[in-house]
């Protein structure tokens, strides 16, 4: 009969992984706010499908201010230039309808906790939350099917125009609507777990 030993230290590492474990959620922390910030804004969004302007402004004035307290006039500049992006990167899709004026604030006021370069990694991690999430609700409300046959009668007659009026009369899906304050809350959740040094 083998009896498995165990390791010398083994007791030992996890305490150090735990105390790892705690250096790098403290090394995190300055994303922790940020985090709790748009989970705030995704439960509102979720619930009265508004995301409240004293929240993004308070975050915003919050997130300028931990700048500027922090890293200095550098900082500060940099919490504007995060702001700025989060407010460019969404402009465009909120002036076709694509999304509410609450999420294009919603980001750039993120945008002034994180800079630039974090501010475009949570547009990155927003979007792809939010195509799993549309694509989730799809399959959940049994639409999936006529989208993906809109979507490929849209590109036929875009790409082979002769087919255009060839199409049966069909009405088209109801319109989706997601409150995207939650894939906003799922990204800044992986910004937050990817910034973890490991």
């Amino acid at each position: 009969m083998v009896r498995n030993r165990a390791r010398p230290g083994a007791g030992w590492r996890i305490l150090v992984t735990w105390a790892e474990l705690g250096l790098r959620l403290r090394d995190n922390a300055p994303l922790l706010l940020p985090l709790l910030l748009s989970l705030w804004m995704a439960w509102g969004d979720l619930k009265t499908r508004r995301i409240p302007n004293y929240l993004t402004l308070g975050t915003a004035v919050a997130g300028l201010g931990f700048q500027l307290g922090c890293h200095g006039w550098g900082g500060l500049w940099s919490g504007f230039l995060g702001l700025a992006l989060g407010f460019g990167l969404l402009i465009i899709p909120y002036f076709i309808r694509g999304m509410g004026a609450g999420d294009v604030k919603a980001l750039a006021a993120l945008g002034a906790w994180l800079g630039p370069r974090d501010t475009f990694f949570l547009f990155l991690y927003m979007g792809i939350s939010g195509g799993v999430l549309i694509l989730l609700v799809l399959i959940w409300k049994g639409l999936l099917r006529s989208y993906i046959r809109r979507g490929w009668r849209f590109l036929r007659n875009l790409c082979l125009p002769q087919f255009a009026g060839l199409n049966p009369a069909e009405s088209p899906p109801p319109p989706l609507k997601l409150p995207y304050a939650s894939a906003l809350a799922l990204g800044m959740l992986i910004l937050y777990l990817h910034n973890l040094k490991y």
